[in-house]
């Protein structure tokens, strides 16, 4: 605990323990675990400061905090900034491993690439994965922590929504490869045009040794573009493509490709449905192959690979097909979700969407976009709420139909839905479709 506080520039307060070694960094007091090292994280919606005492109840073996919460006499490191402590305790802390770090990032199927890569890694080595969306300022940290000396390798997802962000994660994370997924419209509001989130998320090569591979979605005009000091790979559909996926096509709910690099042809099987998953098969055959691995570890790998849940589930019930990507949204990844709904057999397709945010002054016009390349693609059907529900409508023409609310929109489900519908549910967060799709998984 005192080299911890060193560390940070702290001061401990209340009973100091030196026998006890730190475990984990952990910002909910009710995920503590024995020896964990609760970060007394100020929140939008709670102060970590409140939760201290049940912290240490739980087994926390020390609690990183701007001050003493009264009448608590449990070991505290105190700090002037809780989040930049757990930054440099962090990046102290990574700097300990001498092992490979793939840094995944891109503005769409960030978390679909990273599973898909620790899939295959772990065909080998003993491998660190992100876990669920602890891919920022507040979540590299807690992953961090979770490194121990029997991992072989760490693959982690690197989120961001504003400039200098990336170099900040980089510093920490220290990754030894890159995979770039795709230059989108996302975060718009912070980052202004796609060369803004080309800048943003490149950060991370300033970071990266000269040595390393940069991984990049060779069909992403923005990075097939990309000059930089590293040796850059191109994956993708492309002729120009380094690694490439050539033979597509879907069986039931699956998805089967050869991969080609070079003379080596490796066919594979993906347990998940749509172009997305291709584009992370690739990416992680990439990594493999840099890793030394053979094509039948790369073809375990791919295989063994299982999605995130509300990343692009298709669930088959027993009138309609569900097709569940609301997890987030942004135009280039719902524009992707309706090329992946519109292969999937049915009588209707039909597409329930909502509010695609951060996306800046450009949000009204974008939201027509996606409503008319829905119409174009054949959609019959499309269910929208939301701030930007009138403007997703106009470009859908008259197959759009508009809901005050999203609670007044699962009410009419049963009305507007029919048996043999394939239906894509797909939102940004903060609009909380996953409301929606556990109302169609209900009926």
């Amino acid at each position: 605990m005192t080299k911890a506080a060193e560390l940070v520039g702290g001061e401990i307060a209340g009973v100091l323990n030196n026998d006890r070694e730190l475990r984990h960094i952990v910002i909910d007091s009710r995920a503590v675990e024995e020896g964990d090292l609760f970060a007394a994280y100020r929140g939008e919606h709670a102060d970590g400061h409140d939760y201290i005492h049940a912290a240490f109840l739980n087994g926390a073996a020390c609690c990183l905090a701007e001050y003493t919460p009264e009448g608590e006499t449990g070991t505290l490191i105190l700090v002037p900034d809780v989040q930049a402590a757990i930054e440099k305790l962090a990046e102290a802390y990574r700097a300990e491993f001498d092992l490979p770090v793939v840094g995944v990032t891109g503005s769409v199927g960030k978390t679909t690439a990273k599973e898909m890569i620790a899939a295959v890694l772990e065909q080998r080595f003993r491998t660190l994965r992100t876990e669920g969306n602890l891919n920022n300022r507040i979540g590299i940290p807690m992953m961090l922590s979770r490194l121990e000396h029997r991992h072989e390798a760490a693959v982690i997802e690197m989120g961001i929504s504003d400039f200098g962000e990336m170099s900040l994660l980089s510093r920490m994370v220290r990754p030894t490869a890159a995979v770039f997924t795709v230059i989108g419209h996302a975060h718009l509001e912070f980052l202004h045009d796609l060369e803004g989130v080309l800048r943003a998320k490149t950060e991370m090569l300033e970071d990266l040794p000269d040595t390393a591979p940069v991984i990049v979605n060779g069909d992403d005009t923005l990075l097939a573009e990309l000059q930089c000091m590293q040796r850059k790979i191109t994956y993708g559909f492309g002729e120009n493509c380094d690694v490439r996926a050539e033979q597509v096509r879907t069986e039931e709910t699956d998805t089967c490709c050869e991969i080609v690099c070079g003379l080596r042809h490796i066919s594979v099987r993906i347990p998940a449905f749509g172009r997305h998953v291709v584009y992370a098969a690739l990416s992680a055959a990439t990594v493999g192959m840099l890793f030394g691995l053979s094509d039948e570890q790369i073809r375990a790998g791919i295989a063994a690979f299982r999605n995130v849940s509300r990343r692009g589930d298709v669930i088959r019930t027993a009138s309609v097909t569900l097709f569940d990507d609301s997890y987030n949204a942004n135009p280039d990844s719902v524009r992707c979700a309706i090329d992946s709904l519109v292969l999937l057999p049915g009588k209707r397709h039909v597409c329930i969407l909502g509010d695609m945010l951060e996306q800046g002054e450009n949000s009204v016009p974008m939201h027509e976009e996606v409503g008319l390349y829905a119409l174009e693609k054949g959609v019959e059907l499309i269910l929208t709420s939301g701030l930007y529900s009138e403007a997703l409508c106009r470009g859908a023409g008259g197959i759009g139909k508009r809901f005050e609310t999203r609670e007044a929109l699962i009410d009419a489900l049963r009305k507007e839905l029919r048996e043999g519908d394939c239906i894509l549910v797909k939102a940004s967060k903060g609009s909380h479709y996953e409301f929606v799709s556990a109302a169609i998984r209900e009926m």
